[in-house]
C-alpha cells in the first residue's frame, strides 16, 4: 500500500503526477497532478487509496470524489493528433507538464510514476512503481483515470460503434469491429500499428489475376 514516506522527505509542497491512457487505439492520454494535506488527509483515502489498476471502478469513483473534496488538482492531456505527431512517450510527457501548470499552487517537488521526467520548473524525482508506493501519485492516478474514462464515455455518445464506454479506446474486439466497419474518427491514433495497417490496407493497389 501507498504511504507519504516520499512526501516527508521532501521539503515543501509535493505533487504526484501520473498518466493513463498510453495504450489505447483512440482518444486523449490523460495527466493529473496532485497536492495532498497531510495533516488533513481523509481516513477514508488512507484506507482505501492505492494504484487506480488495484481499485474497482466504484472504488475508483469514491476515491476520486474524495479527492476532488480535500486536494489540490491539475488536469493535462495530449490529443490523438499531438500523440501522432510527437509519439506516445514525449505526449505522456506535455500531459504531465500541462497539469503541473494548470496546478493554482506551484510544488517544489513533484513525485512522477515511472522513469520517464517531465520538463517543469520544479525539482522532479522519478519513481518506478511510485502509483502504489506514494499516496500523491496514487491519488493522481486515481484522478487521470476517472477524467480519462468519463471523457471516453462523452465520445461514446458522438461516435457510436466502437464501445468507447466500455473499452475506453483499448483495442479490445469490440473496439477492432468498430474500425473495420466504420473506419477510424478524429480521436484515433494514426501512428498506431492496428490503425495504420487499415490506412496501409484500404490504400493497397488492388492485386491482379
Amino acid at each position: 500500500m501507498p504511504d507519504f514516506s516520499f512526501e516527508a522527505e521532501a521539503a515543501g509542497r509535493v505533487c504526484g503526477i501520473d498518466e493513463v491512457g498510453r495504450g489505447p487505439l483512440a482518444g486523449p492520454v490523460v495527466a493529473a497532478a496532485v497536492i495532498l494535506d497531510r495533516d488533513c488527509f481523509p481516513r477514508t483515502l488512507e484506507e482505501g487509496l492505492d494504484d487506480s489498476k488495484r481499485l474497482t471502478a466504484r472504488e475508483r469513483e469514491a476515491a476520486y470524489l474524495a479527492l476532488r473534496a480535500s486536494a489540490v488538482i491539475g488536469i493535462g492531456a495530449a490529443s490523438a493528433r499531438e500523440i501522432d505527431a510527437r509519439n506516445i512517450l514525449r505526449a505522456s510527457l506535455l500531459a504531465m507538464a500541462r497539469a503541473v501548470a494548470a496546478l493554482p499552487r506551484r510544488p517544489e517537488l513533484a513525485l512522477v510514476d515511472g522513469n520517464a521526467a517531465p520538463l517543469l520548473s520544479c525539482a522532479v524525482r522519478t519513481i518506478v512503481g511510485g502509483d502504489h508506493l506514494s499516496f500523491s501519485i496514487a491519488a493522481a492516478s486515481v484522478v487521470a483515470k476517472v477524467t480519462r474514462d468519463r471523457l471516453m464515455r462523452a465520445l461514446a455518445l458522438r461516435y457510436p460503434g466502437y464501445g468507447w464506454e466500455r473499452n475506453f479506446g483499448y483495442p479490445t474486439p469490440e473496439h477492432k469491429a468498430g474500425l473495420a466497419a466504420l473506419g477510424p474518427t478524429p480521436h484515433h491514433r494514426r501512428s498506431f500499428a492496428p490503425l495504420a495497417r487499415l490506412s496501409a490496407e484500404k490504400n493497397a493497389p488492388a492485386r491482379s489475376g
